[in-house]
């Protein structure tokens, strides 16, 4: 597969002067999203209009215009045109009904972000200088981009720990099918053990959070006492933010890790369709249900799948695979979380109730596959799925 979209994410160690530019197009963006969100949202309830992008573009020239906001002048048009074209696709989802109706960009909590398209940079020899700006950003290769290639979009950030990243976008031609396999495996998701496999393997859940639990406990208890406003509060915020991005960053690379295993070594790998929305409502088990990030893991096996000529098979959340034994297919009617090795009544085979369900999703994935094709083929045992796709 070749012209694979693809983001190089480095770091990058800005000047003063970088520094400040990029800050005051931080927050022009965040008020210039503020702006357009509230004349949409009023012009929806005073009037019943529905606003577009065009429109709100031409508020933005309006509003340069005033003296009030004529300081939107000294950044780049390009991020402030692009928040824009966010803020539609985010109304677009909000029309679709598969997201919220969009909020305003917090200044504490909102990632602090702009995007610059190709008009708005300039790339020459490795060398990449944004609009509003004379040298180039010192960025810190950890890989190379491929060769002969050149960005069409840039992103550059600023995260919560006061690091500095730049994310280009390219077509990655060295992105191509893996040979074809004949093998699929089940994975099933949980807490003690972050995946079971259909094979029986277990992966343990490092717990990145709980490893440094009592590091965030402590910072956050130092910055709780610090006056508002004050610059100990400002070094105690960036101290705990580094502590959230260590642990955000061990997350990441073991998932990413795990993932590209599960993509490499299998041709069709096949998932349950949790609802982590639902599940983070269990206070109990809300912490650690949010320090696994299975949506995480599946959003990197849903675009290797796709990178790597791979199937990745979703099976309905609805499927009773932990209590259905994998051997004969009879279902037991309760299987509390507290059960974690049963022995079924009928075949008297012993489970590890992981395994089986890794199994389980494995025969419906394959089962579901097949009757993708046309073939009238359904596990033994497990009722017809509703939600399935592929």
């Amino acid at each position: 597969m070749a012209g694979v979209k693809r983001s190089f994410k480095c770091r990058f160690y800005p000047s003063p002067q970088q520094a400040e530019q990029l800050n005051r197009t931080f927050g022009c963006v965040r008020l210039v999203y503020n702006r357009a969100l509230e004349a949409r949202t009023r012009a929806w309830t005073v009037d019943r209009q529905r606003s577009s992008y065009a429109q709100t573009s031409a508020w933005l020239t309006e509003w340069k215009r005033t003296d009030d906001l004529a300081f939107l002048n000294a950044v780049s048009a390009v991020p402030l045109q692009q928040t824009l074209r966010h803020l539609q696709t985010a109304f677009a989802g909000f029309w679709q009904r598969r997201c919220k109706y969009p909020r305003f960009k917090s200044k504490r909590r909102s990632r602090a972000a702009a995007e610059y398209t190709r008009s708005a940079f300039r790339w020459r020899d490795g060398h990449l200088t944004l609009a509003k700006m004379e040298a180039p950003l010192d960025i810190v290769w950890s890989r190379p981009l491929p060769k002969d290639v050149e960005p069409s979009t840039v992103t550059v950030s600023r995260d919560a720990a006061g690091r500095w990243f730049v994310s280009l976008l390219v077509e990655d031609p060295t992105v191509q099918a893996l040979p074809a396999l004949d093998g699929a495996v089940g994975v099933d998701a949980g807490i003690t053990s972050l995946v079971t496999l259909s094979t029986g393997e277990k992966i343990a859940n490092p717990r990145h959070e709980r490893m440094d639990r009592r590091k965030l406990a402590k910072a956050q208890r130092n910055l709780s006492r610090k006056e508002k406003g004050s610059a100990n509060r400002a070094k105690a915020r960036a101290r705990l933010g580094r502590i959230h991005a260590r642990v955000a960053d061990r997350r990441r690379d073991h998932l990413h890790k795990l993932s590209t295993r599960l993509v490499r070594e299998n041709q069709a790998v096949i998932i349950e369709d949790l609802s982590v929305r639902n599940l983070l409502r269990n206070h109990r088990m809300a912490r650690v249900i949010s320090d696994a990030a299975w949506s995480e893991l599946r959003r990197m096996l849903e675009y290797m799948a796709v990178w790597y000529g791979r199937t990745l098979v979703v099976v309905d959340r609805w499927c009773p695979s932990s209590k259905t034994c994998s051997t004969c297919g009879r279902i037991n009617p309760s299987m509390p979380l507290t059960v974690r090795e049963w022995v079924c009544a009928a075949c008297h085979v012993e489970h590890d109730r992981d395994v089986n369900a890794a199994r389980n999703i494995l025969a419906a994935g394959l089962a579901e596959r097949r009757n993708a094709c046309g073939a009238d083929v359904s596990p033994h045992g497990i009722p017809s799925l509703r939600g399935s796709r592929q």
